[in-house]
Protein backbone atom coordinates (compact mmCIF):
# COMPACT_ATOMS: atom_id res chain seq x y z
CA UNK A 1 0.00 0.00 0.00
CA UNK A 2 1.40 3.87 -0.59
CA UNK A 3 2.50 5.31 2.02
CA UNK A 4 0.07 8.59 2.35
CA UNK A 5 2.90 10.64 3.56
CA UNK A 6 5.25 10.21 0.40
CA UNK A 7 5.04 12.81 -2.14
CA UNK A 8 4.90 11.93 -6.01
CA UNK A 9 6.89 9.39 -7.97
CA UNK A 10 10.92 9.84 -7.57
CA UNK A 11 12.26 10.62 -10.95
CA UNK A 12 13.75 7.99 -13.05
CA UNK A 13 17.76 9.94 -12.41
CA UNK A 14 16.94 9.55 -8.73
CA UNK A 15 16.58 13.81 -8.53
CA UNK A 16 14.11 14.70 -5.49
CA UNK A 17 9.99 15.43 -6.90
CA UNK A 18 8.69 18.94 -7.82
CA UNK A 19 7.07 20.09 -4.62
CA UNK A 20 5.25 22.82 -6.93
CA UNK A 21 1.70 21.76 -8.03
CA UNK A 22 1.98 20.43 -11.52
CA UNK A 23 3.53 17.61 -13.32
CA UNK A 24 7.29 17.13 -13.57
CA UNK A 25 10.48 19.58 -13.22
CA UNK A 26 10.72 22.93 -15.16
CA UNK A 27 12.45 23.24 -18.66
CA UNK A 28 16.41 24.13 -18.31
CA UNK A 29 17.24 27.34 -18.54
CA UNK A 30 18.46 27.84 -22.61
CA UNK A 31 22.72 29.14 -22.21
CA UNK A 32 23.12 33.25 -22.78
CA UNK A 33 19.67 34.01 -21.91
CA UNK A 34 18.50 36.97 -19.76
CA UNK A 35 17.10 36.53 -16.72
CA UNK A 36 14.51 39.03 -15.42
CA UNK A 37 16.12 39.35 -11.83
CA UNK A 38 19.39 39.63 -12.44
CA UNK A 39 19.82 41.65 -15.59
CA UNK A 40 22.53 41.04 -18.32
CA UNK A 41 24.86 38.65 -17.71
CA UNK A 42 28.21 40.52 -16.17
CA UNK A 43 25.95 43.55 -15.97
CA UNK A 44 27.10 46.94 -13.74
CA UNK A 45 24.93 48.89 -10.78
CA UNK A 46 25.46 51.53 -14.03
CA UNK A 47 23.43 49.30 -16.44
CA UNK A 48 20.52 49.15 -14.08
CA UNK A 49 20.95 52.69 -13.14
CA UNK A 50 20.60 53.23 -17.16
CA UNK A 51 17.33 51.41 -17.57
CA UNK A 52 15.43 52.81 -14.36
CA UNK A 53 13.02 54.83 -16.53
CA UNK A 54 12.63 52.11 -19.09
CA UNK A 55 10.62 49.36 -16.90
CA UNK A 56 12.08 45.91 -17.55
CA UNK A 57 9.66 42.92 -18.45
CA UNK A 58 9.45 39.92 -17.12
CA UNK A 59 9.71 37.32 -19.50
CA UNK A 60 7.76 34.14 -18.87
CA UNK A 61 7.56 30.90 -19.72
CA UNK A 62 4.42 28.13 -19.97
CA UNK A 63 4.58 25.11 -18.20
CA UNK A 64 1.81 23.13 -18.71
CA UNK A 65 -0.81 25.97 -18.49
CA UNK A 66 0.53 27.76 -15.83
CA UNK A 67 2.64 31.28 -15.71
CA UNK A 68 5.60 30.83 -14.38
CA UNK A 69 8.12 33.93 -13.75
CA UNK A 70 11.84 33.22 -14.97
CA UNK A 71 12.91 34.92 -11.65
CA UNK A 72 11.28 31.89 -9.61
CA UNK A 73 13.25 29.14 -11.53
CA UNK A 74 15.09 28.11 -7.57
CA UNK A 75 11.24 27.14 -6.61
CA UNK A 76 11.24 25.32 -10.30
CA UNK A 77 14.56 23.36 -9.29
CA UNK A 78 12.70 22.11 -5.88
CA UNK A 79 13.12 24.92 -3.70
CA UNK A 80 10.72 26.64 -1.62
CA UNK A 81 11.47 28.98 0.69
CA UNK A 82 10.03 27.97 3.97
CA UNK A 83 6.73 29.84 5.08
CA UNK A 84 5.80 30.37 0.91
CA UNK A 85 4.15 28.76 -1.28
CA UNK A 86 5.60 28.98 -5.19
CA UNK A 87 1.97 30.46 -6.15
CA UNK A 88 2.67 33.05 -3.48
CA UNK A 89 4.62 35.47 -5.85
CA UNK A 90 1.80 36.45 -8.13
CA UNK A 91 0.72 39.69 -7.46
CA UNK A 92 1.32 43.46 -8.78
CA UNK A 93 1.52 46.75 -7.08
CA UNK A 94 3.20 47.90 -3.92
CA UNK A 95 3.08 44.33 -2.55
CA UNK A 96 4.56 42.97 -5.98
CA UNK A 97 7.81 45.69 -5.50
CA UNK A 98 7.88 44.51 -2.11
CA UNK A 99 8.37 40.82 -2.74
CA UNK A 100 10.97 41.18 -5.41
CA UNK A 101 12.93 43.34 -3.58
CA UNK A 102 12.85 40.54 -0.63
CA UNK A 103 13.57 37.98 -3.31
CA UNK A 104 16.22 39.40 -4.87
CA UNK A 105 19.93 41.02 -3.79
CA UNK A 106 21.79 43.52 -4.90
CA UNK A 107 22.80 42.13 -7.44
CA UNK A 108 19.80 40.55 -8.53
CA UNK A 109 20.82 37.14 -7.50
CA UNK A 110 17.88 34.96 -5.94
CA UNK A 111 17.78 34.00 -2.40
CA UNK A 112 15.27 32.88 -0.11
CA UNK A 113 13.25 34.41 2.18
CA UNK A 114 13.56 34.06 6.19
CA UNK A 115 10.97 31.49 7.45
CA UNK A 116 8.15 32.39 9.37
CA UNK A 117 7.99 31.94 13.27
CA UNK A 118 5.85 28.98 14.24
CA UNK A 119 2.64 29.49 15.75
CA UNK A 120 3.30 27.01 19.05
CA UNK A 121 -0.82 26.69 19.98
CA UNK A 122 -0.29 24.79 16.70
CA UNK A 123 1.50 21.24 16.37
CA UNK A 124 2.40 20.39 12.78
CA UNK A 125 0.74 17.39 11.11
CA UNK A 126 3.85 15.11 11.18
CA UNK A 127 4.29 15.37 15.17
CA UNK A 128 0.07 14.77 15.65
CA UNK A 129 0.42 11.78 13.87
CA UNK A 130 3.49 10.77 15.83
CA UNK A 131 1.41 11.57 19.12
CA UNK A 132 -1.46 9.31 17.72
CA UNK A 133 0.88 6.54 17.13
CA UNK A 134 3.19 6.75 20.01
CA UNK A 135 4.95 3.88 21.07
CA UNK A 136 3.44 1.55 17.95
CA UNK A 137 5.73 -0.56 16.10
CA UNK A 138 7.19 1.49 12.74
CA UNK A 139 5.63 0.33 9.12
CA UNK A 140 7.07 -2.89 8.27
CA UNK A 141 7.89 -3.83 11.43
CA UNK A 142 6.08 -6.88 13.70
CA UNK A 143 2.29 -6.70 14.44
CA UNK A 144 1.85 -5.36 18.03
CA UNK A 145 0.64 -8.27 20.06
CA UNK A 146 -2.42 -7.99 23.10
CA UNK A 147 -3.85 -10.29 25.16
CA UNK A 148 -7.14 -10.76 27.42
CA UNK A 149 -7.85 -13.45 30.04
CA UNK A 150 -10.86 -13.84 31.99
CA UNK A 151 -11.37 -15.58 35.03
CA UNK A 152 -14.89 -16.48 35.46
CA UNK A 153 -16.96 -18.90 37.75
CA UNK A 154 -16.76 -21.85 35.42
CA UNK A 155 -13.77 -21.54 33.28
CA UNK A 156 -10.59 -19.68 32.77
CA UNK A 157 -9.81 -17.97 29.50
CA UNK A 158 -6.76 -16.44 27.68
CA UNK A 159 -6.89 -15.21 23.89
CA UNK A 160 -3.58 -13.65 22.84
CA UNK A 161 -4.29 -11.80 19.08
CA UNK A 162 -2.73 -9.14 16.40
CA UNK A 163 -4.31 -7.13 14.77
CA UNK A 164 -5.30 -7.16 10.96
CA UNK A 165 -8.66 -5.55 8.90
CA UNK A 166 -10.13 -2.85 10.55
CA UNK A 167 -12.53 -3.97 13.60
CA UNK A 168 -10.44 -7.75 12.89
CA UNK A 169 -7.75 -9.55 14.53
CA UNK A 170 -5.74 -12.97 13.98
CA UNK A 171 -5.84 -15.30 17.29
CA UNK A 172 -2.26 -16.16 17.33
CA UNK A 173 -2.80 -18.57 20.82
CA UNK A 174 -5.31 -19.36 23.26
CA UNK A 175 -5.99 -21.28 26.12
CA UNK A 176 -9.18 -22.70 27.74
CA UNK A 177 -9.73 -24.70 31.24
CA UNK A 178 -12.88 -25.53 32.73
CA UNK A 179 -11.92 -25.18 36.77
CA UNK A 180 -14.92 -24.64 38.44
CA UNK A 181 -14.10 -21.55 40.63
CA UNK A 182 -17.43 -20.80 41.81
CA UNK A 183 -17.64 -24.43 43.13
CA UNK A 184 -19.95 -24.22 46.50
CA UNK A 185 -19.82 -20.59 46.41
CA UNK A 186 -23.63 -20.29 46.36
CA UNK A 187 -23.55 -22.20 49.61
CA UNK A 188 -21.25 -20.79 51.83
CA UNK A 189 -19.87 -17.38 50.17
CA UNK A 190 -16.59 -18.42 49.82
CA UNK A 191 -14.29 -19.78 47.11
CA UNK A 192 -13.23 -23.25 48.31
CA UNK A 193 -9.53 -24.24 48.58
CA UNK A 194 -9.75 -26.71 46.08
CA UNK A 195 -11.42 -24.62 43.73
CA UNK A 196 -8.96 -21.69 43.83
CA UNK A 197 -5.75 -24.57 43.51
CA UNK A 198 -7.29 -25.61 40.24
CA UNK A 199 -7.52 -22.18 39.15
CA UNK A 200 -4.16 -20.89 40.30
CA UNK A 201 -2.48 -24.26 37.82
CA UNK A 202 -4.28 -22.86 35.02
CA UNK A 203 -3.30 -19.49 35.90
CA UNK A 204 0.03 -20.42 35.70
CA UNK A 205 -0.06 -21.87 32.41
CA UNK A 206 -1.22 -18.39 31.20
CA UNK A 207 1.32 -16.70 32.84
CA UNK A 208 4.16 -18.64 31.13
CA UNK A 209 1.92 -18.17 27.70
CA UNK A 210 2.18 -14.59 28.37
CA UNK A 211 5.79 -14.60 29.14
CA UNK A 212 6.96 -16.27 25.68
CA UNK A 213 5.15 -13.21 23.86
CA UNK A 214 6.16 -9.72 23.79
CA UNK A 215 2.73 -8.32 24.61
CA UNK A 216 2.08 -4.92 23.70
CA UNK A 217 -0.70 -4.23 26.13
CA UNK A 218 -3.10 -6.82 28.14
CA UNK A 219 -5.84 -7.02 30.50
CA UNK A 220 -7.37 -9.48 32.89
CA UNK A 221 -10.16 -9.60 34.13
CA UNK A 222 -12.07 -11.69 37.06
CA UNK A 223 -15.86 -11.74 37.04
CA UNK A 224 -18.64 -12.91 39.49
CA UNK A 225 -16.96 -15.82 41.44
CA UNK A 226 -14.39 -13.36 42.79
CA UNK A 227 -16.72 -10.05 42.58
CA UNK A 228 -19.23 -11.92 45.34
CA UNK A 229 -17.37 -14.32 47.31
CA UNK A 230 -15.48 -12.85 50.88
CA UNK A 231 -12.43 -13.71 50.18
CA UNK A 232 -12.04 -13.18 46.27
CA UNK A 233 -9.71 -10.22 46.60
CA UNK A 234 -7.18 -12.25 48.77
CA UNK A 235 -7.35 -14.84 45.97
CA UNK A 236 -6.30 -12.28 43.75
CA UNK A 237 -3.14 -11.89 45.93
CA UNK A 238 -2.57 -15.19 46.21
CA UNK A 239 -2.60 -15.60 42.31
CA UNK A 240 0.10 -12.01 41.94
CA UNK A 241 2.30 -13.54 44.39
CA UNK A 242 2.30 -17.28 42.50
CA UNK A 243 1.86 -16.40 38.90
CA UNK A 244 2.64 -12.61 38.56
CA UNK A 245 -0.87 -12.31 36.51
CA UNK A 246 -2.51 -8.88 38.58
CA UNK A 247 -6.31 -9.41 37.57
CA UNK A 248 -8.87 -7.08 38.23
CA UNK A 249 -12.39 -7.90 39.13
CA UNK A 250 -14.37 -5.69 37.24
CA UNK A 251 -18.40 -4.56 37.86
CA UNK A 252 -21.71 -5.85 36.03
CA UNK A 253 -21.99 -3.60 33.71
CA UNK A 254 -18.21 -3.83 32.08
CA UNK A 255 -19.07 -7.18 31.94
CA UNK A 256 -22.08 -7.08 29.98
CA UNK A 257 -20.45 -3.95 27.53
CA UNK A 258 -17.59 -6.50 26.99
CA UNK A 259 -19.86 -9.30 26.13
CA UNK A 260 -21.70 -6.93 23.96
CA UNK A 261 -18.39 -5.54 22.03
CA UNK A 262 -17.56 -8.70 21.46
CA UNK A 263 -20.07 -9.84 19.13
CA UNK A 264 -20.10 -6.48 17.00
CA UNK A 265 -19.81 -8.35 13.51
CA UNK A 266 -22.48 -10.95 14.65
CA UNK A 267 -24.99 -8.06 14.29
CA UNK A 268 -26.02 -7.64 10.57
CA UNK A 269 -26.65 -4.03 9.05
CA UNK A 270 -30.02 -4.28 8.51
CA UNK A 271 -30.85 -5.37 12.05
CA UNK A 272 -32.82 -3.34 14.02
CA UNK A 273 -33.54 -4.09 17.89
CA UNK A 274 -31.18 -7.07 19.79
CA UNK A 275 -31.26 -8.92 23.16
CA UNK A 276 -27.26 -10.02 23.82
CA UNK A 277 -27.50 -12.64 26.67
CA UNK A 278 -24.22 -14.29 28.77
CA UNK A 279 -25.35 -17.14 30.41
CA UNK A 280 -22.02 -17.34 32.49
CA UNK A 281 -21.04 -19.60 35.38
CA UNK A 282 -22.44 -17.02 38.29
CA UNK A 283 -24.15 -14.15 37.02
CA UNK A 284 -26.17 -13.96 33.15
CA UNK A 285 -25.68 -10.39 31.22
CA UNK A 286 -28.64 -9.17 29.46
CA UNK A 287 -28.21 -6.48 27.03
CA UNK A 288 -31.14 -4.54 24.84
CA UNK A 289 -29.31 -2.80 22.09
CA UNK A 290 -31.87 -0.49 19.47
CA UNK A 291 -30.51 0.11 15.94
CA UNK A 292 -32.89 1.15 14.42
CA UNK A 293 -31.40 4.55 14.20
CA UNK A 294 -28.44 6.00 12.85
CA UNK A 295 -25.94 3.21 13.84
CA UNK A 296 -22.64 4.05 15.31
CA UNK A 297 -19.42 1.50 14.44
CA UNK A 298 -19.27 0.63 18.20
CA UNK A 299 -21.89 -1.49 19.09
CA UNK A 300 -22.20 -0.83 22.77
CA UNK A 301 -22.78 2.59 22.26
CA UNK A 302 -26.73 1.51 20.88
CA UNK A 303 -27.41 -0.49 24.83
CA UNK A 304 -30.56 1.03 25.83
CA UNK A 305 -30.76 -1.17 28.84
CA UNK A 306 -29.21 -4.00 30.66
CA UNK A 307 -29.23 -6.06 33.34
CA UNK A 308 -26.85 -8.56 35.43
CA UNK A 309 -28.96 -11.73 37.11
CA UNK A 310 -27.42 -13.20 40.27
CA UNK A 311 -27.53 -16.62 38.74
CA UNK A 312 -25.68 -18.87 36.42
CA UNK A 313 -25.26 -22.38 35.18
CA UNK A 314 -23.19 -23.47 38.52
CA UNK A 315 -25.33 -21.65 40.81
CA UNK A 316 -28.60 -23.02 39.67
CA UNK A 317 -27.38 -26.36 39.31
CA UNK A 318 -25.86 -26.27 42.58
CA UNK A 319 -29.46 -25.23 44.18
CA UNK A 320 -31.75 -27.38 42.08
CA UNK A 321 -29.39 -30.20 40.91
CA UNK A 322 -27.82 -30.72 37.51
CA UNK A 323 -27.17 -34.65 37.21
CA UNK A 324 -31.31 -35.90 36.94
CA UNK A 325 -32.80 -33.26 35.57
CA UNK A 326 -36.88 -34.01 35.25
CA UNK A 327 -39.36 -31.32 33.35
CA UNK A 328 -40.59 -30.24 36.81
CA UNK A 329 -37.27 -29.29 37.86
CA UNK A 330 -36.68 -27.61 34.73
CA UNK A 331 -39.77 -25.61 35.13
CA UNK A 332 -38.99 -24.61 38.36
CA UNK A 333 -35.50 -23.36 37.22
CA UNK A 334 -37.40 -21.39 34.52
CA UNK A 335 -39.75 -20.09 36.74
CA UNK A 336 -37.15 -18.74 38.97
CA UNK A 337 -35.09 -17.14 36.84
CA UNK A 338 -38.30 -15.51 35.27
CA UNK A 339 -38.70 -13.89 38.94
CA UNK A 340 -35.88 -12.03 38.45
CA UNK A 341 -36.41 -10.96 34.80
CA UNK A 342 -39.51 -9.30 36.26
CA UNK A 343 -37.76 -7.64 38.41
CA UNK A 344 -35.69 -5.79 35.24
CA UNK A 345 -37.55 -2.80 34.79
CA UNK A 346 -35.86 -1.94 31.29
CA UNK A 347 -37.09 -4.94 29.70
CA UNK A 348 -39.63 -2.85 27.95
CA UNK A 349 -37.50 -0.87 26.15
CA UNK A 350 -37.11 -3.14 22.60
CA UNK A 351 -41.36 -3.49 22.74
CA UNK A 352 -41.66 -1.75 19.64
CA UNK A 353 -39.27 -3.72 17.54
CA UNK A 354 -39.36 -7.39 19.32
CA UNK A 355 -42.54 -7.99 17.09
CA UNK A 356 -40.41 -7.24 13.98
CA UNK A 357 -38.82 -9.25 11.29
CA UNK A 358 -35.72 -7.38 11.72
CA UNK A 359 -35.40 -8.15 15.78
CA UNK A 360 -33.68 -11.58 16.94
CA UNK A 361 -31.85 -12.66 19.83
CA UNK A 362 -28.15 -12.98 20.09
CA UNK A 363 -26.84 -15.59 22.76
CA UNK A 364 -22.92 -15.84 23.84
CA UNK A 365 -22.19 -18.71 26.43
CA UNK A 366 -21.75 -22.33 26.45
CA UNK A 367 -25.33 -23.48 26.72
CA UNK A 368 -26.32 -22.24 23.30
CA UNK A 369 -22.99 -23.26 21.31
CA UNK A 370 -23.86 -26.87 22.94
CA UNK A 371 -27.44 -26.73 21.54
CA UNK A 372 -25.65 -25.38 18.30
CA UNK A 373 -23.32 -28.44 18.36
CA UNK A 374 -26.11 -30.86 18.78
CA UNK A 375 -28.14 -29.37 15.86
CA UNK A 376 -25.68 -29.73 13.48
CA UNK A 377 -25.01 -33.19 14.33
CA UNK A 378 -21.40 -32.40 15.53
CA UNK A 379 -19.12 -35.45 15.76
CA UNK A 380 -16.75 -33.31 17.58
CA UNK A 381 -16.85 -29.37 18.60
CA UNK A 382 -16.08 -27.45 15.61
CA UNK A 383 -15.84 -23.53 16.20
CA UNK A 384 -16.19 -22.84 12.83
CA UNK A 385 -19.25 -24.40 12.49
CA UNK A 386 -21.15 -22.73 15.35
CA UNK A 387 -19.78 -19.04 15.35
CA UNK A 388 -22.37 -16.74 13.85
CA UNK A 389 -24.82 -20.26 13.41
CA UNK A 390 -28.48 -19.11 13.24
CA UNK A 391 -31.00 -21.76 14.76
CA UNK A 392 -34.82 -20.78 14.68
CA UNK A 393 -37.57 -20.86 17.47
CA UNK A 394 -38.25 -24.86 16.52
CA UNK A 395 -34.20 -25.92 16.20
CA UNK A 396 -33.87 -24.30 19.83
CA UNK A 397 -36.81 -26.08 21.39
CA UNK A 398 -35.95 -29.36 19.64
CA UNK A 399 -32.88 -29.51 21.11
CA UNK A 400 -33.94 -28.26 24.52
CA UNK A 401 -35.91 -31.58 24.44
CA UNK A 402 -33.98 -33.64 23.27
CA UNK A 403 -31.23 -32.90 26.28
CA UNK A 404 -34.25 -33.18 28.50
CA UNK A 405 -34.81 -36.70 27.26
CA UNK A 406 -31.21 -37.70 28.04
CA UNK A 407 -30.20 -39.37 30.96
CA UNK A 408 -26.89 -37.92 32.82
CA UNK A 409 -24.59 -40.56 31.47
CA UNK A 410 -25.70 -39.63 27.46
CA UNK A 411 -24.64 -36.23 28.10
CA UNK A 412 -21.70 -36.87 29.30
CA UNK A 413 -21.10 -39.37 26.47
CA UNK A 414 -22.26 -36.81 23.94
CA UNK A 415 -18.68 -35.08 22.33
CA UNK A 416 -20.61 -31.16 22.42
CA UNK A 417 -20.96 -31.31 26.45
CA UNK A 418 -18.31 -34.17 28.15
CA UNK A 419 -18.32 -34.96 31.53
CA UNK A 420 -17.13 -31.03 32.61
CA UNK A 421 -20.49 -29.67 31.04
CA UNK A 422 -23.41 -32.78 31.95
CA UNK A 423 -24.61 -30.85 34.85
CA UNK A 424 -24.50 -27.81 34.13
CA UNK A 425 -26.18 -27.54 30.42
CA UNK A 426 -29.67 -28.01 31.43
CA UNK A 427 -29.24 -24.68 33.88
CA UNK A 428 -28.16 -23.27 31.30
CA UNK A 429 -30.91 -23.67 28.86
CA UNK A 430 -33.34 -23.19 31.77
CA UNK A 431 -32.10 -19.45 32.39
CA UNK A 432 -32.13 -19.87 28.07
CA UNK A 433 -35.82 -20.85 28.75
CA UNK A 434 -36.29 -17.86 30.40
CA UNK A 435 -35.30 -14.95 28.71
CA UNK A 436 -37.32 -17.04 25.45
CA UNK A 437 -40.03 -16.39 27.21
CA UNK A 438 -39.86 -12.79 28.09
CA UNK A 439 -38.27 -12.02 24.94
CA UNK A 440 -40.04 -13.87 22.03
CA UNK A 441 -37.84 -14.35 19.04
CA UNK A 442 -38.25 -16.56 15.86
CA UNK A 443 -34.47 -16.37 15.27
CA UNK A 444 -31.12 -17.10 17.68
CA UNK A 445 -27.83 -16.26 16.48
CA UNK A 446 -24.63 -18.35 18.26
CA UNK A 447 -22.22 -16.62 18.94
CA UNK A 448 -18.71 -18.90 20.36
CA UNK A 449 -17.15 -15.27 21.40
CA UNK A 450 -17.66 -12.96 24.26
CA UNK A 451 -15.60 -10.91 27.34
CA UNK A 452 -12.07 -11.67 25.84
CA UNK A 453 -12.99 -10.54 21.82
CA UNK A 454 -14.44 -7.63 23.76
CA UNK A 455 -11.74 -6.34 25.75
CA UNK A 456 -8.98 -7.34 22.46
CA UNK A 457 -11.46 -4.87 20.20
CA UNK A 458 -11.32 -2.09 22.91
CA UNK A 459 -7.57 -2.38 23.39
CA UNK A 460 -6.75 -1.97 19.71
CA UNK A 461 -9.35 0.63 19.31
CA UNK A 462 -7.95 2.76 22.26
CA UNK A 463 -4.23 2.16 20.36
CA UNK A 464 -5.39 3.21 16.90
CA UNK A 465 -4.48 0.03 15.74
CA UNK A 466 -6.80 -0.12 12.72
CA UNK A 467 -6.37 3.62 11.50
CA UNK A 468 -2.67 4.42 12.02
CA UNK A 469 -1.21 7.01 9.05
CA UNK A 470 2.12 6.61 8.33
CA UNK A 471 2.73 2.81 9.85
CA UNK A 472 1.90 -0.46 8.67
CA UNK A 473 -1.96 -0.39 7.40
CA UNK A 474 -3.92 -3.04 8.88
Amino acid sequence: MKDPDESGDTPRDGAPPSRLPGRGQSRPRRQGGQSAASGHDGGTARDGASQEDKPQKKRRRRKRGRKVFVRDSHALNGHVPDGHAAGEHAGNGADAETRKTADTGLNGQARPLPAAAPDPAVKPAWIVREDRAKNLPPRGGPSPVYAALDLGTNNCRLLVAVPTRPGQFRVIDAFSRIVRLGEGLAANGRLGDQAMDRAVEALAVCAEKLRSRQVRRTRLIATEACRSAANGAAFLARVADETGLELEIIDRETEARLAVSGCGSLVERDTHGVVLFDIGGGSSEIALIDLSGRRSPRLANHIVSWTSLPVGVVSLAERFGGRHVTSEIFEAMVAEVGTMLEAFEGRNRLAHLARGERFHLLGTSGTVTTLAGLHLGLARYDRRRVDGLWMDDFDVDRMIERLLGWKFEERVANACIGADRADLVLAGCAILEAIRRVWPSDRLRVADRGLREGILSELMSEDGAWRRRGYRQW
